[in-house]
């Protein structure tokens, strides 16, 4: 371990990822550790010889006084007065991802952020290595904890790690293959700016060596911006024919076809089926290619590819009608690329819980920009708002002759899904929300599960 973990070591925040630094820890011999979290915390059994004070409550932040280091969990806002008293006091503040960076014994390490997409590229990432005979592990936001990727960590061994911003904003180290994915607004709630959020996502490439490998998209704006702060000598572009770059890049989107180095990927061919997911695919192959993999090897392996559950994940054919669950699309823009993919007349499940987002773009996208959207059905606190600015974008509903959208309101998602089979044989039902969960259902999960069993029961 460090030299820099200096001993009492505190943990803040005790969820999943305070418990996995609390188990890091006591591994590697600290014998005293503090325990903060606003929460009551439930301590795992304690060895013999180690000291836990635990401070919870609404003065948890206490427990400071006793600390020389502190490794915060991801959701603890860093910039707090109390924490930056603790640094000008001659205090250390780290994270799971600094330290994982820095002792890590993996031949590479792949770090990919995004506002969209990092667990399917994750995945993807690790499909491609897996197939390909690479020992690869994933961690951080997606999968394990990062810091217990180090117990069993193999010389010759791929860590694959998605960060989030939260995770990203302390950071001082960055990963040798980092892969950035669209980066436009989210977590404003927890961010004080637009601009800090990505600032912090620029830590990812921030840091990087001049033999890493940077990978980005080159149309998205924001992305391009901070892919340039990377030092990385070799920088991949992915491109689209259709936007502002006019194809040039280092990967090729053109419709459905992705093309790298002359080798070519048809989206028929592959068993996923949103077209925003050749995004991901082209920023995995890269990732990939950085290591050595060839494109031609990467592009036969994501034809086996099989996207994560309630990724735009197709459910079947029922009654003629195409059953799509796309239940983890919890932000407008997730819903605006998942529409751009119905070939077939579609109805549309929308809405959940609050969290402010500006529905704006995504109504004058559905309603002037998707000809093929024929009935809306919303649920949720969000339900009200989402139907206010579908009007504003020139929703008409159905009218008393039939014409315009039908968009109704209805108390559960069992009823919008009832609705939403009126579509009638040869159309598509999606349930794409462009928001999060809580309220009638406890997460994405739960939600994309109840999905998945109307569609069974039919």
């Amino acid at each position: 371990m460090q030299n820099s973990i200096v001993a009492p070591v505190g943990i803040l925040g005790f969820g999943v990822e305070g418990q996995s630094t609390f188990d890091y820890l006591v591994r590697n011999g600290v014998k005293d550790i503090v325990v903060m979290d606003k929460n009551p915390v439930k301590l795992p059994e304690v060895p013999a010889g180690v000291n836990v004070k635990v401070c919870s409550g609404e003065n948890y932040l206490d427990g400071l006084k006793d600390c020389v280091t502190v490794v915060r969990s991801a959701g603890v806002y860093p910039m707090s007065p109390a924490l930056f008293k603790f640094q000008m006091n001659g205090g250390l503040i780290t994270s799971q991802i600094q330290l994982f960076l820095e002792q890590t014994k993996s031949k590479k390490v792949v770090g990919v952020t995004g506002t969209l997409g990092k667990g399917s590229t994750v995945s993807m990432i690790s499909h491609i290595l897996t197939k390909c005979g690479v020992n690869n592990e994933i961690g951080g936001n997606f999968g394990v904890p990062a810091l217990d990727l180090l117990k069993d960590e193999t010389a010759d061994r791929v860590s694959i790690l998605e960060l989030s911003s939260f995770q990203l904003m302390t950071l001082s180290v960055s990963p040798d293959v980092a892969v950035v994915l669209r980066v436009s607004t989210e977590h404003l709630d927890w961010h004080q700016s637009v601009e800090e959020y990505r600032d912090a996502k620029a830590n990812l490439v921030r840091w990087q060596k001049r033999t890493g490998t940077c990978v980005y998209l080159k149309d998205a704006a924001p992305t391009a911006k901070i892919a340039s702060e990377s030092p990385a000598k070799t920088k991949y572009a992915v491109s689209l024919v259709d936007g502002p770059s006019a194809g040039d890049g280092d990967a090729v989107i053109d419709g459905a076809t992705l093309t790298i180095d002359g080798e070519k990927l048809y989206l028929s061919d592959c068993k996923v089926r949103g077209i925003y997911q050749l995004e991901n695919m082209a920023a995995a192959t890269l990732a990939c290619k950085a290591q050595g993999i060839k494109v031609a090897d990467a592009f036969e392996a994501l034809k086996s590819y099989e996207t994560l559950p309630f990724r735009m994940e197709f459910k079947g054919e029922k009654r003629g009608i195409e059953f799509f669950n796309d239940s983890y699309a919890t932000r407008p823009d997730a819903t605006i690329a998942a529409t751009a993919s119905m070939k077939r007349p579609f109805a549309l499940i929308l809405g959940g819980s609050e969290k402010n987002a500006d529905f704006t773009e995504l109504s004058q996208i559905l309603v002037n920009e998707r000809p093929n959207l024929k009935r809306i059905a919303l649920i949720g606190a969000t339900a009200e708002r989402m139907l206010e600015s579908l009007k504003q974008a020139g929703l008409e509903g159905a009218g008393a002759n039939g014409t315009g959208i039908p968009a109704s309101i209805f108390p559960t998602l069992e009823e919008a899904f009832a609705d939403s089979l009126q579509i009638g044989k040869g159309g598509t039902v999606i349930m794409s929300p462009a928001c999060a969960s809580f309220g009638l259902f406890k997460n994405y999960k739960v939600r994309g599960q109840v999905f998945d069993k109307l569609v069974a029961d039919l």
